[in-house]
């Protein structure tokens, strides 16, 4: 079986909203409630939703600092501190909005099992965490701090230190153990992300992840990727979620089993077999 390109073309201009572009704050909400979760920026290598592209068109992001489609920066910055999305760098540790419906299921396959205050130790101790992920993690249990006294209080501030901090950041994010809420006029450029720790910020997200399975998650998230994309090839299933190869190709079997997706598709003029969502078929 194959499917036409210009149908999957049309799908995607619906879902990635790139003829009826998005104009509001609230439609932002709406449409990222609507996918479950997108990118901030498209992201180069990954077919998949960004507010940017929603906004500014199928473009690649201006350089220039007063292009429109920077309103996205302003909407996501004034939006840190209202719990209305989930903001952090979470998908292949970038800039992910995503849903408070469905950040549980993200939650739930993240490395936190137990008390804010006892996961990072249990992760430090069996290798799963390097010391600078412990120190910043430790320096905002007391509270929110800046990114420039985040730095300080972490003991990351000589400039040998600043790659491993970034990296710091970067995987405490993923996994769900801290996120930005809110902009403080620190630093040289008087712009600096503030910092929380996630169980902090959203005190039910751990109760809410609490009875969903690992299985259950990975197949809701699933679900809501191949609604936004239609069709996609394994190995960019694996790319976007990161979970490995044996662990993707079950949880795809889940779907495949439940007739959400079909798999062994052609698509026009693309070369390999295709999983499709079944409505397109």
């Amino acid at each position: 079986m194959e499917l036409p390109a210009e149908r999957l073309k049309v799908f995607r201009a619906k879902t990635f909203r790139l003829r009826e572009r998005i104009t509001t704050p609230q439609q932002a909400l709406e449409w990222v409630n609507q996918r479950g979760f997108v990118f901030f920026w498209p992201i180069k290598g990954i077919t998949f939703p960004s507010l940017w592209v929603a906004v500014a068109g199928d473009r690649p992001v201006a350089d220039e600092h007063d292009d429109p489609g920077h309103i996205t920066w302003r909407w996501k910055d004034e939006a840190l501190d209202k719990r209305i999305w989930y903001y952090a760098k979470v998908l292949r540790r970038k800039a992910t909005l995503i849903s408070l419906e469905i950040a549980p299921y993200f939650y739930a396959l993240s490395e936190n099992y137990g008390a804010p205050h006892e996961d990072h130790w249990i992760a430090y101790r069996e290798g799963r965490m390097t010391l600078a992920a412990k120190q910043v993690y430790e320096a905002l249990l007391n509270g929110p701090l800046d990114t420039i006294e985040l730095r300080r209080k972490a003991h990351l501030t000589s400039p040998n230190s600043e790659a491993e901090f970034n990296r710091a950041l970067e995987t405490l994010q993923a996994d769900f153990k801290i996120l930005p809420i809110g902009i403080a006029q620190a630093g040289a450029w008087k712009y600096a992300f503030v910092y929380t720790i996630t169980a902090y910020h959203y005190p039910d997200l751990p109760e809410k992840a609490r009875t969903i399975s690992e299985a259950q998650a990975r197949e809701t998230l699933l679900n809501m990727y191949f609604r936004s994309v239609g069709a996609a090839q394994v190995r960019e299933v694996e790319k976007l979620f990161g979970w490995g190869h044996e662990v993707t190709q079950r949880s795809l079997l889940r779907l495949l089993n439940t007739q959400q997706i079909v798999a062994g598709i052609r698509l026009e003029n693309q070369t390999g077999e295709w999983m499709v969502l079944a409505e397109l078929l």
